[in-house]
C-alpha cells in the first residue's frame, strides 16, 4: 500500500478543466443548448443527479467514438491546476480526482494534469457510437464522498487531512466528508455549505492550504 501525507480530491468539469465535457458531446449531437440547461439544473441541485445524467446521456445516441478526439481537443485546464499538484506531490500528498463525466475524456486529461488516480462514468458504445446509455455505476454525490474515503483508508491518510475541491450540488458529500472543503468556481448552494471559498478562478491559490 502507497501511504501519502493528505489527499486531495478534485471534481474534474468546471473545478480541474473550465469544460463541461457532456456539452462538448452534446455539441457532436447538435443538441447543446438542451443539455446545458439540464446540467446547470443539476449542479444547482434542482434535480437528482443521476437521473439528470441518464438523460443528458440519452441525447448523445449516435455520436460517433471519433468525436473523443474533437472534444479532448477542446478542453482548456484550470488556471493554476499543474502548480496545485505539483505542490501537492511536494508536500507528500496525492491528487485525485472524481467527476460525474467520463472516463473516455478524463483517462487522456488526468495523467497531464498531475493526477495520481481518478473515477468517473462510462459511456456504453456500440457499433462504433454511443448507445446514450451509461455503461456501469454512476458516480453520483454518494459515489464521490465514498470515494474519497477509500482513496483515504487506502493511502492511509486521516479523514482531517483530506480536502475536496468541487462546484456543484453533487460535490458536497464529498466535501462534507473531507477534512476541509472548498468551493471553487461554485454555485450558491456550494458557496454556503463549504468551510472556504475559493474566490479567483486558479487553483494556485489552495497551495497555500495545503498541510
Amino acid at each position: 500500500m502507497t501511504s501519502a501525507r493528505f489527499l486531495v480530491v478534485l471534481d474534474a468539469d468546471s473545478t480541474l478543466i473550465r469544460n463541461e465535457v457532456i456539452e462538448l458531446l452534446a455539441d457532436e449531437a447538435g443538441r447543446r443548448d438542451e443539455v446545458q440547461a439540464a446540467t446547470e439544473a443539476a449542479m444547482r441541485g434542482e434535480v437528482d443527479f443521476a437521473a439528470s445524467l441518464r438523460t443528458r446521456v440519452a441525447a448523445l445516441e449516435g455520436v460517433p467514438v471519433t468525436a473523443f478526439a474533437r472534444v479532448l481537443a477542446r478542453i482548456e485546464p484550470t488556471a493554476g491546476v499543474r502548480e496545485l499538484t505539483a505542490a501537492v506531490h511536494d508536500r507528500g500528498g496525492v491528487v485525485g480526482v472524481v467527476s460525474g463525466g467520463f472516463h473516455e475524456i478524463l483517462d487522456d486529461v488526468a495523467p497531464g494534469l498531475g493526477v495520481d488516480r481518478w473515477r468517473a462514468n462510462r459511456l456504453e458504445v456500440a457499433d462504433g457510437a454511443l448507445t446514450g446509455r451509461v455503461d456501469g455505476e454512476i458516480v453520483d454525490a454518494a459515489a464521490k464522498a465514498a470515494s474519497l474515503q477509500e482513496w483515504a483508508a487506502d493511502l492511509g491518510v486521516a479523514p482531517h487531512a483530506t480536502i475536496a475541491i468541487g462546484d456543484g450540488a453533487n460535490d458536497l458529500q464529498m466535501m462534507a466528508v473531507a477534512g476541509l472543503g472548498l468551493a471553487f468556481n461554485a454555485k450558491p448552494a456550494v458557496r454556503a455549505a463549504a468551510s472556504l471559498v475559493v474566490g479567483p478562478q486558479d487553483l494556485s491559490e489552495v497551495i497555500a492550504l495545503l498541510p
